[in-house]
């Protein structure tokens, strides 16, 4: 869950920090999150978060499964439209996922 973490954490105030001890490529979708505006400086195998007010919509392309679910997460309290790219990812790890966000409130729609 450490993509989803960071996600969160990049919007509250103060600073963070999540070090990775086993896989050396989980911080792919660090500079996708930093599209959006979060403030997040990686640093061999951890990353320093500084949180901001908000998140900005973007364009954003997900790596795999796990960062999937982190830039959702970012693209759901992000002001601003969010276009994520690569959704099949999404697909492997979580069923009807649009249609489960939007019974929670969510505005979100698969375009094909």
């Amino acid at each position: 869950m450490q993509a989803q973490f960071m996600a969160l954490l990049c919007t509250v105030e103060g600073k963070s920090i999540i070090t990775e001890k086993i896989f050396t490529d989980r911080f792919m979708h660090v500079p996708e999150l930093v599209r959006m505006g979060a403030d997040i400086r990686v640093e061999v195998s951890s990353v320093i978060i500084r949180g901001t007010p908000y998140l900005s919509g973007a364009n954003v392309m997900i790596s795999d499964l796990r960062a999937g679910a982190g830039l959702v997460l970012a693209g759901l309290v992000a002001k601003g439209t969010t276009t994520i790219d690569r959704v099949y990812h999404l697909d492997r790890g979580y069923e009807r996922l649009e249609e489960r966000l939007s019974k929670l409130g969510a505005v979100i729609k698969r375009i094909h």
